[in-house]
């Protein structure tokens, strides 16, 4: 067992493609990001991890792990079926190594809530000497129950004729299955992850999410996507499609077939504070209307619309300003908003989205379109620039370029 402090750690997280109940899990987006990102970030967040493996039978899943920064070890076909285990992978991936870590990690994709300094406290148990592994759980106060071979029912771990209030049971703990660290010398004398002394790193019960199913991850993308930034928005640049964000996705029809829209005054004042503190500013809408240029040219900031394909003109908008995608939020509303989503690391939706457009979020805001969501992102953005201690600038007015005429 390691007695060292600063022992020298790292996190395997196996991903392969085959995954039956739901296809290509691991690159199914939630909170904005795929699940094999979010399971990378956390990781590389914690303060003892030096590097990051993810091992892989699929190019795509390969391709995401490179562009966040993990090394990919391939996975040959014989531990990539539904019948391997995840030991067997873990045993591979640190036989492909020159010099063993002394701690191991093993990191599931399924469970797509990892706080770090969780993840780092049981990494100070398993280096401090204090256990041999240490592993992810969340209390559990409910009554248990099983069936004979009959099918009668009966009581696990509780007296039925007595029923404690739920502050006076004691807890049973269940696994998460987000983490397990282990001294890496006595995982390959066991071969297996429960080895030695086992201490029980008790993370908060909404960090336990577990995603098996389809339903699992359809909920799991409801509370993530309302759960608001503790810090706020930490952005360079904010894009936001126009019908059913700046407006309530309704129009005005008069008899002579032309159109006006209703819009936020709130939403201009917070464009004015955004470009204030040097904010990107542009709106990115699919449809033609003079009404579109006519409010951005109000506003003073970049427009671009009749653009069917979003994606191709958000990535040019944003390498043209030396943008860092994953610093770039974009707000939207409908379908046409998706593919513009998966390009930034802060996709949001105002708060009568389409669900699948929700499903795609980092972020829902509280306010619909045309009421002011425009408003609440930039009160976030701020917020996140306060929290950051980055110093505002007055801002600029951007000329319309000619190719967003």
């Amino acid at each position: 067992m390691s007695t060292n402090s600063e022992a020298k750690t790292l996190v395997i997280i196996p991903a392969r493609g085959g995954s039956k109940g739901i296809p290509l899990k691991n690159m199914r987006r939630i909170g904005g990001q795929t699940l094999l990102a979010r399971a990378i970030e956390s990781a590389f967040a914690t303060p003892s991890v030096i590097d990051v493996v993810v091992s892989t039978d699929h190019p795509d899943i390969k391709a995401e792990a490179l562009a966040h920064g993990a090394t990919v070890i391939d996975r040959p076909a014989e531990i990539a079926g539904d019948t391997a285990s995840s030991e067997s992978v873990l045993l591979h991936a640190l036989g492909t190594l020159d010099v063993l870590p002394q701690i191991t990690i093993f990191i599931q994709c399924t469970s797509p809530v990892i706080d770090p300094a969780d993840l780092q406290a049981a990494i100070t148990t398993v280096a401090s000497g204090a256990a041999d592994v240490s592993f992810s759980v969340v209390p559990d106060h409910g009554f248990h129950w099983a069936c004979d071979e009959t099918g009668a029912a009966h009581a696990i771990g509780h007296d039925v004729a007595r029923r404690p209030r739920r502050q006076d049971r004691e807890p049973r703990f269940r696994e998460t299955g987000a983490f397990y660290v282990m001294d890496t010398a006595g995982f390959l004398e066991a071969g297996h992850r429960f080895f030695g002394s086992l201490a029980l790193a008790r993370v908060p019960e909404e960090h336990g999410i577990d995603i098996d199913t389809i339903a699992d991850l359809e909920l799991a993308q409801w509370r993530l996507a309302r759960s608001a930034p503790a810090l706020g928005l930490d952005v360079d640049a904010l894009v936001t499609d126009f019908d059913g964000v700046h407006t309530a996705d309704t129009a005005y029809l008069g008899q002579d077939g032309t159109e006006s829209v209703r819009i936020s005054r709130a939403d201009g004042m917070g464009i004015s504070l955004l470009k204030k503190a040097g904010i990107h500013l542009m709106i990115l809408s699919t449809e033609t209307n003079p009404v579109v240029t006519a409010r951005a040219t109000k506003l003073g900031i970049d427009v671009a619309q009749g653009v069917n394909d979003k994606a191709r003109v958000l990535k040019r908008w944003m390498a043209e300003r030396g943008l860092d995608p994953e610093r770039v939020a974009y707000l939207g509303n409908d379908v046409n908003d998706l593919d513009p989503m998966n390009l930034v690391g802060w996709p949001l939706t105002v708060a009568d989205a389409r669900e699948e457009v929700h499903a795609a979020a980092r972020h829902r805001l509280a306010t619909p379109g045309g009421h002011g969501a425009v408003r609440e992102a930039a009160e976030l953005i701020l917020a996140g620039r306060t929290a950051a201690n980055l110093p505002t600038a007055p801002g600029q007015l951007t000329a319309v370029p000619a190719w967003a005429n």
